[in-house]
């Protein structure tokens, strides 16, 4: 047991001394995970707590411009700012943060459109032998154009687009709806038909497995990932030791003197595994105490699976300090015990 806790000693000072080492295992974790939580929360505020700004330029000779725009405004999901910016302004105003997405409907929408519903009407009616087709291909509906901030994840991005491709869909079939009962001497929609056509989709009917669906914020989404990933940081000082007692010949004394070698590598596991305990109650700490102070949401932590937790965060320090000492071991020098 003297022999074990000298050898603790010892990986203690080594790694006291290292200052670079230490640094990087306690201090750039903190700033990477200071860093990316700022900006991810800014996001996530913009898109949990207030409306999706959308900057909109209709530039749209018909009327199913201007309807899209009141459907993406009606739906209580989007704050519209009009202008009549071109697509290289309207970037260039989704770029420098004036808004979160921005949306070009060009001059051509509803000409397009209304040519598409015509031409998938003609087919309709046809193959059902109340026409006759063109033998002309669908030209297709037309498109809009829409930018998005890099800020926003791709879930977000996608959520949007669903939304305005829903839109979208009903406009169409509105419009594909009107031609053919315009085509069958019929001058408009009966109302019953069009809300039975607009609102007749299958429900989906929601059931959670939990009272509550917890939605993890900024602090949880990047503290316990950049806390693994520092880690892993370890190998910059244990793998140098390593490769300094080598390199040294220290390592070779070590294996001379009355004792076994395992002592020596069981030491700097413990030594290590105790070193990514701390990193865990640092960072953590940190989140819990001083991100509210500035702004950020307050780490929580489940208090009903702490045993869970503790084991994870031993198995990760382990698993860390397997690695570095693997490089360590494999590694002739500094460089390659670095990279």
């Amino acid at each position: 047991m003297y022999k074990f806790w000298e050898s603790i000693k010892k990986e203690y000072y080594l790694l006291v001394n290292d200052k670079t080492g230490l640094t990087l295992m306690f201090i750039m974790p903190l700033l990477l995970v200071l860093i990316v939580t700022v900006i991810q929360d800014s996001a996530f505020r913009m898109v949990n707590d207030n409306m999706i700004s959308m900057l909109v330029a209709n530039h749209d000779k018909g009327d199913k411009g201007e309807e899209l725009e009141k459907m993406l405004g009606s739906s209580g999901m989007f704050g519209i700012t009009n202008g009549t910016w071109a697509p290289e302004e309207l970037n260039e105003l989704v770029r420098n943060g004036e808004a979160l997405t921005g949306l070009y409907i060009p001059e051509s929408f509803s000409d397009e459109l209304s040519t598409n519903t015509e031409q998938l009407s003609n087919l309709i009616l046809a193959n059902m032998g109340l026409g006759e087709s063109d033998g002309n291909s669908l030209s297709g509906p037309g498109s809009v154009i829409f930018f998005n901030d890099a800020a926003l994840q791709e879930n977000y991005v996608l959520s949007i687009t669903n939304v305005i491709r829903t839109h979208l869909s009903v406009i169409e079939v509105r419009q594909m709806l009107g031609t053919m009962y315009n085509q069958l001497g019929v001058e408009e929609i009966p109302e019953e038909v069009e809300t039975a056509m607009l609102s007749g989709g299958i429900q989906i009917q929601r059931y959670s497995s939990a009272e509550t669906l917890p939605t993890p914020n900024s602090t949880q989404h990047n503290v316990p990932a950049w806390t693994v990933f520092a880690m892993f940081f370890m190998v910059i000082s244990l793998g140098t030791n390593l490769v300094l007692e080598k390199a040294g010949g220290s390592f070779l004394r070590l294996k001379a003197m009355p004792s076994s070698i395992a002592i020596v590598m069981l030491s700097k596991q413990v030594v290590y595994v105790l070193v990514g305990v701390l990193q865990v109650s640092f960072i953590f700490g940190i989140a819990w105490l001083v991100f509210p102070w500035l702004g950020l949401p307050r780490l929580t932590l489940a208090e009903s699976n702490v045993t869970g937790l503790l084991l994870v965060v031993l198995m990760s320090s382990f698993s860390a300090v397997s690695y570095s000492l693997m490089l360590g071991a494999i590694a002739r020098t500094q460089e390659q015990s670095n990279g």
